[in-house]
């Protein structure tokens, strides 16, 4: 995997420059039959005539990267509980050899003059990390493009191509439930899954050239004056959180921290422990809830912990529904991050 130095802060109201700040690498992801190539063959032919229609020419070169472009089947992602032995699913080396492949092929093209169209489920967030470490390797950042599809929806969809193509198109109903439970949704928090923009199921075409219009001013860099705003529901976010954001970042993770410790005293190994939400809520406010593990945690383990979450975070990188992130926000995501890195780890 690329060694990938962090980057300083970024935001989303940043100016463009033509190609020097732009993104030339489009990351699609979804669930396993949400519509993933349909919408990657709608950016490609928007991006397609964005680019023929420019004036002056533009200077970009477009490619569309796939299972399909690169001859991966999808038996390669067949991971289903009831045909295959713990050791074979736990290896899957088809799968790491089919990442290897489109990773070559990503490479081979990208550069601060093309644009790049990854399609596919690109679930695991850390595929998405390593190709995020490639671009910016490369000075061509990435962006996400993720399909939203209703879990039912993307079921009935497989199901109905099960039924009425032979199979071919579809997933086993096993490997189909075992992609959905695998899947890591994007989180904008992070450097590698953002800026962040998203087209559902339900969009028709005009929102959905709406938000390729979006993509497309992030990657070309059309207005160095513009402002990008990916969608409705992404705002800028503002890193003064009733101080400075680092300032706050570090002051409620070492807060969640020592809480952490004391309850686990009073706990013993395991169980849960509840943290108030605001720092300083002991008078049963809103809690957080975090699951501790079968042994108990020390203060240097509860650190690395902690300078990870930091690390990922320090940035100031963050899409927000509303407003500012609020320091209780920061506590929720810490500890959520907790609770994920505890289950992990085992």
């Amino acid at each position: 995997m690329p060694v990938c130095p962090p980057p300083p802060p970024l935001t989303i109201n940043y100016q463009l420059d033509h190609l020097t700040n732009s993104y030339q690498l489009i990351i699609l992801t979804g669930l396993p039959t949400s519509g993933k190539s349909h919408r990657a063959a709608q950016l490609q032919t928007y991006l397609a005539e964005r680019i023929a229609s420019s004036n002056p020419p533009s200077p970009y070169r477009l490619h569309l990267i796939s299972d399909e472009t690169q001859s991966v089947s999808r038996t390669v992602y067949d991971l289903d509980p009831s045909s295959l032995p713990a050791h074979v699913r736990s290896a899957n080396a088809s799968e790491k050899d089919a990442r290897a492949s489109i990773y070559a092929a990503v490479k081979r093209v990208l550069s601060p003059k093309d644009i790049v169209i990854l399609d596919g489920m690109n679930y695991i967030k850390g595929w998405r990390y390593q190709l995020h470490c490639e671009a910016k390797n490369l000075a061509t950042p990435s962006v996400i493009l993720q399909i939203g599809c209703p879990v039912d929806k993307a079921r009935e969809i497989n199901e109905e191509r099960l039924r009425t193509e032979g199979g071919v198109e579809g997933y086993s109903t096993g490997n189909w439930d075992n992609l959905v439970f695998r899947y890591e949704e994007p989180n904008p928090m992070t450097r590698w899954d953002s800026p962040l923009f998203t087209v559902i199921w339900d969009d028709d075409e005009e929102q959905a050239r709406r938000v390729y219009e979006q993509i497309w001013d992030s990657v070309a860099g059309e207005g160095a004056k513009k402002k990008v705003i990916p969608n409705k529901s992404t705002v800028q976010r503002d890193k003064d959180p009733g101080g400075d954001y680092l300032y706050v970042l570090e002051k409620e993770t070492q807060d969640i921290v020592k809480r952490i410790l004391e309850k686990q005293n009073e706990a013993g190994e395991g169980g849960t422990v509840r943290l108030p939400k605001v720092n300083g809520g002991d008078d049963g406010g809103e809690e957080l809830v975090l699951e501790l593990p079968g042994r108990k945690l020390g203060l240097a383990q509860l650190q690395r912990y902690r300078r990870a979450f930091v690390g990922l975070n320090r940035g100031g990188i963050g899409l927000e529904e509303v407003g500012k992130l609020a320091a209780g926000r920061l506590r929720e995501s810490f500890v959520g991050y907790l609770n994920d890195a505890f289950e992990k780890d085992g």
